[in-house]
């Protein structure tokens, strides 16, 4: 009798439950993903071979080599496969940087950054170089560059060296962060805007006395809270604790707290998956449909990765 009472009130999907003085937590179970978990099982490739590693999204490629000129069925493939996946994993891949921008180039115009270091002699690639004199500090979830008016579409991140446990990367799947909110809360925000600020990340890496050199260059941007995917169509969260700096129209107050709220829905594992790297390791994930968070536990072994960004459309509604 107990146990049937338990079935009936979890059945339905994901339920905000209240605790005394915190906010409302999902639980239940996350039903929003079956249809999702079960469309990506079915998937298969003519080009090469993608094993299923997240329950929405993830998918490790083989038969695929990044360091040769793909034809361009094969391209077309894998960009399908970006969309359905969300992040593709590559593993045994000893690109060059050239090679490594060569492959990125087939999906679009390249970004260069304009505060981040990049490679001594590929400007469009980011080096991330940790070590124990530099730390880590990408370990907050966020899309890439939302305070780009185009920001990417896509980034392509190459392992040079890895530590020896730790470092890695966890995705999250904003389609599926949209699809667990309620009903009300989808009506609140459907035509909400977010104000994205370059300074509010950077500005510890520009001189004070060039920032507003940097405002003019990167003027605050407005994007849509929820955005429609350029090329699936579905709808997803745009939104993130990094870049957002406010919600158009709302009080401050009433701002962080819809911010946080939101962002809340990145942080179940359900709507997860992780990376461990391995030397040679490339992961490819699309800008919109994920966002990202970098463990910082390893110091202080090193870990250096670089990074290709894809220049995507403007988001709209």
């Amino acid at each position: 009798m107990a146990e049937s009472a338990v079935a009936e009130r979890t059945v339905g999907g994901p339920r905000a439950m209240p605790l005394p003085a915190y906010p409302p937590l999902l639980t239940g179970p996350f039903t929003h993903l079956a249809a999702e978990r079960d469309r990506l099982a079915e998937l298969r490739w003519q080009h090469f071979d993608a094993r299923q590693v997240g329950v929405t999204l993830g998918a490790e490629i083989s038969g695929v080599d990044l360091t040769t000129e793909l034809a361009d069925e094969v391209i077309a493939d894998l960009r399908r496969a970006l969309h359905d996946y969300k992040v593709l994993f590559f593993r045994e891949q000893p690109v060059s940087p050239a090679q490594h921008l060569a492959f990125a180039r087939r999906f679009g115009d390249l970004e260069i950054h304009p505060a981040l270091r990049s490679n001594d002699e590929q400007p469009e690639l980011v080096r991330f170089e940790k070590s124990a004199t530099v730390s880590g500090y990408e370990n907050s979830w966020h899309h890439d560059v939302t305070w780009r008016e185009f920001p990417s579409m896509g980034a392509i991140l190459h392992a040079i060296a890895v530590p020896p446990i730790g470092g890695d990367t966890l995705f999250t799947d904003m389609y599926a962060a949209y699809d667990s909110l309620d009903a009300e809360t989808r009506e609140e925000i459907e035509d909400l805007d977010a104000i994205h600020d370059f300074l509010q990340a950077f500005q510890h890496l520009v001189p004070a006395d060039q920032h507003e050199e940097m405002r003019a260059r990167f003027p605050s941007v407005r994007h849509p809270v929820v955005c429609t995917h350029a090329a699936t169509g579905r709808r997803h969260l745009y939104v993130n604790r990094v870049f957002v700096q406010r919600i158009e129209g709302l009080a401050p107050d009433a701002s962080r707290a819809l911010i946080d709220r939101l962002a809340r829905s990145v942080d179940a594992p359900e709507h997860q998956v992780r990376l461990k790297w391995e030397p040679d390791t490339v992961a490819f994930w699309d800008n919109r449909a994920v966002q990202h968070y970098a463990a910082s536990d390893y110091w202080p072994h090193t870990r250096i990765v670089e990074r290709a960004s894809v220049v995507g459309p403007r988001p709209v509604r």
